[in-house]
């Protein structure tokens, strides 16, 4: 595991890359909502050194914005307390009607992209037996293992495809397990004096620093890379800067806050556009290795689009997108409906996972009735799918949990399963 090198907190006003009449308004908003401080607590709320907020202050007391209110404590080395003056609240004010942000101070766009690039996805190196140990809770059909290490390698994209609940997602999410450097995020950019709201605590997932790590910029988290997952709701206004006109200020878009990650498209050719309109959205992206974002003011900027994509889609490529498009995602690999032999583990681990007692011989019985003599396709969900069943109606029925063919048959009957051939999928039940 490497953890990546990050910027060291500043030692002045002009090191945070920020001008002092920026830091000034976001500091009067950050008293306007929390009063009388110290400039202790501002840096526990700005993210900057006490020493570069005791120049703030000092550049906020010659403007007339703030006035001293006495010590914190009855110690004379304590603290003292700031509070706004009249003209202070009114900076407040008009800086809020720029933009009512209120955080952690932001980083500049060179700083962003600097760090992004250091900590690029292609910096690190997975093993063979790091993508096992990832893996090892998934049956595997034979071969997929060699096709999944070279790309997650290749840092750049990947399409995994096949018939519904082969475990396509939990391949992804797999394959961004696999990766444990740690990286950096900040909680906030600006661009263009416009803040974009990046970090983002549903997504990202904070991790402790080594004891004998350096002291960081504290407007940077220390993060694990990213495994960020899209699905059918994904639409094409969401790959760009959400700005809120009240709030006035952007939320990075998904896909970006995926940076130095993996970005999984899960069911792909589900999305209210079509497969070829995401594919021509990123053709630039997944070619060129950047991506431009626009400012509602009509500013654009380009950032790195530093990632694994993977799509993982029902559909076979070539009902995707052009030949064009589809040489932009460089690995295309099938994901295969379990054999007999693969189905029979999983359902075997799914009994394990439940505290069901195993029962190999009446799994193979149903396996014969159900898919060898119906001619279904099998599916790796499917197990899971009817021990829940099973132990619905056992508890309706209020009856001991067991697996039987009574109740498998119950079950199945609420497996929807398609035919080899490309029949329609239908229910068991309706075979």
């Amino acid at each position: 595991m490497t953890v990546f090198t990050c910027a060291t907190p500043p030692k002045t006003i002009e090191e945070t890359g920020l001008s002092s009449s920026y830091l000034i308004g976001l500091t009067c908003k950050i008293m306007h909502e929390s009063g009388t401080v110290t400039p202790a607590q501002i840096a526990e709320q700005i993210r900057l050194p006490k020493l570069v907020c005791r120049q703030l202050i000092k550049e906020m007391t010659a403007l007339t914005l703030v006035e001293a209110q006495g010590l914190e404590t009855a110690d004379i080395k304590s603290d003292i307390r700031y509070s706004l003056t009249d003209l202070g609240k009114k900076w407040a004010l008009e800086a809020m009607l720029i933009s009512q942000y209120v955080g952690p101070a932001p980083v500049t766009l060179p700083m962003f992209e600097k760090q992004i690039r250091l900590q690029s996805i292609n910096n690190e190196q997975i093993h063979r037996n790091e993508i096992e140990k990832a893996m090892s809770h998934l049956v595997l059909p034979k071969g997929l293992m060699s096709q999944l290490g070279p790309a997650a390698n290749s840092g750049r994209s990947v399409l995994l495809y096949g018939e519904p609940g082969n475990g396509k997602t939990s391949l992804a999410e797999a394959l961004g397990n696999s990766f444990h450097d740690t990286v950096f995020f900040p909680h906030a950019l600006l661009v263009g004096n416009q803040i974009i709201r990046f970090y983002d605590e549903t997504l990202h997932e904070v991790v402790d620093l080594p004891e004998d790590t350096g002291p960081i910029d504290a407007r940077w988290v220390a993060c694990k890379r990213p495994v960020v997952i899209a699905g059918g709701e994904l639409s094409l206004d969401m790959l760009d800067l959400s700005f809120d006109p009240t709030s006035r200020f952007y939320e990075a878009p998904m896909h970006l806050k995926a940076l130095g990650g993996v970005f999984v498209l899960d069911d792909f050719g589900r999305q209210s556009s079509t497969p070829q309109e995401f594919l021509n959205r990123w053709i630039v992206p997944l070619e060129k290795g950047f991506d431009i974002m626009s400012l509602h003011t009509g500013k654009k900027f380009t950032v790195p689009f530093d990632q694994l994509v993977v799509f993982s889609s029902n559909m076979m490529p070539e009902e995707l997108g052009d030949g064009a498009s589809l040489r932009r995602i460089y690995f295309k690999i099938h994901v295969p409906s379990p054999t007999r032999e693969d189905y029979i583990q999983i359902f075997e681990d799914a009994c394990a996972e439940h505290d069901l007692e195993w029962k190999r011989a009446v799994v193979e019985e149903f396996f014969q009735a159900e898919y060898e003599a119906k001619n279904h396709i099998t599916s790796g969900a499917h197990p899971g799918f009817l021990i829940r069943h099973i132990i619905a109606a056992c508890r309706y029925l209020d009856r001991p949990v067991e697996l039987n063919m009574e109740l498998l048959e119950l079950a199945s009957r609420n497996v929807s399963a398609a035919k080899r051939g490309g029949e329609k999928t239908k229910p068991f039940w309706k075979s």
